[in-house]
């Protein structure tokens, strides 16, 4: 009798205690996206809610592991494969869990404590210990010993455009060969951040990221008239070293966070706090800059739910490094963002829209429509101007002559940008079957995916919120640049390495999810996240960091120039490089064969007048996303129909024959030849100011020869073509 009591009591026993070799397998592996997040309808977090099941029934069989679902996905024998994507379970964690069901799946009441996340990414980074002995670069003591130091020449050319994007001139090179300051390498990046070509640079890189344009794409792509504006945003927040949080904040809820308006304060000038605010304001333009086909504002539904969704995707690539587009008709395959997810961040963006609103004052306005009548007057001579007869030419030719008078007497135009602002009514948010705005199912409130770890801001609002205007964007931009973050401060390390490095620590700089590549070093990722956070989110720190360490000085393998810095290359080689900043976009000239490969509409390609202005920097010129420049397409530019975390790199036969062969390339030539030729050795003055250097008597014997014959633009069209010229090592 007391055997028998005793075995009782420790069935008992077994059956009330969790089991921990289970449970810490599922908290490790399974619980990121079954936990909190359920996804799929499935939590693990107790034994009621496995019974339970989700989408696909119920998870757990106790007592026959081969009939229970949990079992079979990751034994590789269910339906689907689990854990998603690269990531398997070990076979002794699999056997754990056959061996445990089989056991009855004994658990215990008590849920279990809410669990880390169990994809690195997703769990907040922690500053890992220094190594012992560590002196230093803190850089270096995560990495293998560099290798050799890259020469004087080297450094000083791949510094420059790592961080303008420009080649040195030859007068900086060879001084800083000669420079014999131990100083002189630090004085040197110190100096190159401190320019106006380093904010266009990073603007570049950030740009790709945002899908800039400055057309909406598809095929009516229209026009976007003060899209330029963002992008100077961008330019002078770099340049600037505005901390990273507050340039996220800016552009997520500017005018949720810095509410202001543009009145005067008795007098013309606008108050230089409200200018402040006003430049903050354009960095909500981020959300006013996505590719939409015009089509769809037929149906009010459909325009604001693509709309909607548009920013969720923008958010997810720019500041999550997540594709958050994979879970907007369904869970997402690989990581722990429901669909549910999904509209909840979708619902953060109702009661917002893109709206062209005028940036001056109200006297600025009242001034403009004092004149209005001029423009009245100029409507009612184009419609007696319709109205002519075909063979009515003195009539035609006197109405254009008076139009054109009319018209240089109208005002001009006030300022107007297009601008995140709220709306009315708040509509309400519902998950949609498949992403199609007709089929609403479940409504849902604003939120955020609770995988991503962190306490997410409280969005408080009435019941009723069709007539209030909320602060949900402001909820969103403090929920990403909170402290315990998992991801805001590692994406935009990751987007900065990649900028000194050609590749990111995480090799797949927009998805940091399942589906991505692993950390070279997540040690030194997490430790530089937390330094970033911690030096005021400094993104000029950053890059003193790596730019300082010997790993970046290195010597290593070339990478090509991308396709602005190398149209940029080739115009500050030959003197021609407008340096002018800022403004409305320069739309080039282009040849006939250029017109001819795609441009539908002469009209859609409005050319600048003014000729300085096409030889602007690359970031200043005309983006249209239904037509690119040939040389930015053949050198990878990228589409900017979506983001764009990492630009490929291809070797293929356009690329030369655009070097060789296009009118531009020959007219660059052209001018470096001119500018050349009167000094006392246009051959070597041609060298360096392409290459940066002196050639070698072998080299300038072999050139002179080659210009005697060929002509000098011939010779400079050479030089642009070698890959001296063309990589940087």
């Amino acid at each position: 009798m007391g055997r028998v009591i005793l075995l009782l009591l420790c069935l008992s026993i077994a059956w009330s205690a969790p089991e921990p070799g289970a449970r810490a397998i599922l908290e490790k592996n399974c619980l990121g996206c079954h936990g909190a997040s359920a996804m799929a309808g499935l939590d693990l977090r107790s034994r009621d809610a496995m019974l339970k099941g989700g989408a696909r029934g119920t998870a757990l069989k106790p007592g026959a592991a081969a009939e229970s679902l949990l079992y079979r996905v990751v034994s590789g024998a269910g339906p689907v494969k689990m854990p998603p994507g690269k990531q398997t379970l070990a076979d002794a964690d699999v056997q754990a869990l056959r061996a445990w069901i089989d056991a009855g799946a004994p658990w215990g009441e008590a849920n279990t404590a809410a669990a880390q996340p169990s994809w690195w990414a997703f769990r907040a980074p922690v500053r890992p210990a220094m190594k012992a002995g560590t002196a230093g670069n803190p850089i270096d003591a995560f990495l293998p010993a560099p290798g050799p130091t890259a020469s004087r020449r080297t450094l000083i050319r791949r510094l420059t455009f790592d961080v303008h994007g420009l080649p040195p001139k030859p007068e900086d090179v060879e001084a800083f060969e000669r420079d014999p300051d131990p100083a002189a390498y630090e004085k040197l990046i110190d100096r190159l951040l401190d320019s106006p070509h380093y904010g266009e640079r990073a603007a570049r890189q950030w740009l790709d990221v945002v899908r800039y344009a400055d057309t909406g794409g598809y095929e009516t792509d229209v026009y976007l008239p003060s899209a330029w504006r963002y992008r100077d945003y961008v330019i002078r927040s770099f340049q600037q070293d505005k901390p990273y949080d507050v340039f996220v904040k800016e552009q997520i809820a500017a005018d949720e966070i810095w509410p202001d308006n543009f009145d005067l304060e008795g007098a013309y000038e606008m108050p230089k706090a409200r200018l402040a605010g006003l430049e903050r304001r354009f960095g909500t333009a981020l959300f006013t800059l996505g590719a939409l086909p015009v089509e769809n504002s037929f149906f009010g539904d459909q325009y604001r739910s693509e709309w909607q969704a548009e920013a969720v995707e923008t958010v997810g690539s720019a500041f999550l490094g997540l594709t958050l587009g994979c879970a907007r008709c369904h869970d997402h395959k690989f990581d722990p963002i429901s669909q549910r997810d999904f509209y909840r961040l979708s619902a953060v963006f109702a009661g917002s829209e893109d709206r062209e609103v005028p940036i001056v004052s109200q006297m600025r306005i009242f001034e403009f429509t004092r004149f209005q009548t001029k423009w009245v007057a100029l409507e009612e001579l184009r419609h007696k101007y319709e109205q002519l007869k075909p063979g009515d030419k003195d009539g035609r030719e006197t109405l254009l002559r008076q139009m054109g008078d009319a018209y240089t007497k109208t005002p001009k135009f006030y300022d107007k940008a297009n601008l995140l602002v709220h709306t009315e009514p708040v509509y309400d948010t519902h998950v949609l079957t498949r992403g199609d705005f007709k089929q609403k199912g479940e409504k849902v409130a604003p939120g955020f995916p609770a995988s991503l770890g962190g306490q997410a801001p409280e969005i408080r609002e009435p019941a009723d919120t069709n007539y209030f205007i909320p602060r949900r964007r402001k909820a969103l931009a403090e929920w990403l640049t909170s402290s315990d973050h998992p991801l805001t401060a590692r994406v935009m390390v990751n987007r900065i390495w990649q900028s000194h490095f050609g590749r990111g620590l995480v090799g797949t700089a927009n998805d940091f999810g399942r589906q991505g590549e692993a950390p070279v070093s997540q040690e030194l990722l997490d430790w530089l996240a937390v330094e970033f956070r911690e030096k005021n989110w400094s993104v000029n720190h950053l890059h003193r960091l790596m730019l300082r360490s010997r790993y970046y000085q290195q010597q290593r393998t070339p990478l090509r120039l991308d396709a602005e810095s190398l149209r940029d290359a080739v115009l500050a080689a030959n003197g021609a490089l407008n340096a002018k900043q800022f403004g409305p976009a320069v739309v080039p000239p282009l040849t006939r064969e250029e017109r001819n490969g795609g441009m539908r509409d002469a009209s859609q390609w409005p050319v600048s007048l003014d000729a300085a202005e096409h030889d602007r920097r690359s970031i200043y010129l005309f983006v249209k996303r239904s037509y690119r420049l040939p040389m930015m397409e053949s050198f990878d530019a990228p589409d900017p129909a979506a983001s764009c975390g990492r630009r490929e790199t291809s070797t293929v036969a356009p690329q030369a024959l655009t070097l060789m062969n296009s009118h531009w390339m020959h007219a660059q030539a052209a001018r470096l030849a001119a500018r050349v030729e009167k000094e006392a050795d246009p051959v070597a003055s041609a060298w360096r100011r392409a290459l940066g250097r002196a050639p070698t008597p072998d080299e300038h014997s072999r050139a002179k020869i080659y210009a005697g014959r060929a002509g000098l633009p011939s010779l400079c069209l050479l030089l642009f073509n070698v890959n001296e010229f063309i990589y940087v090592d």
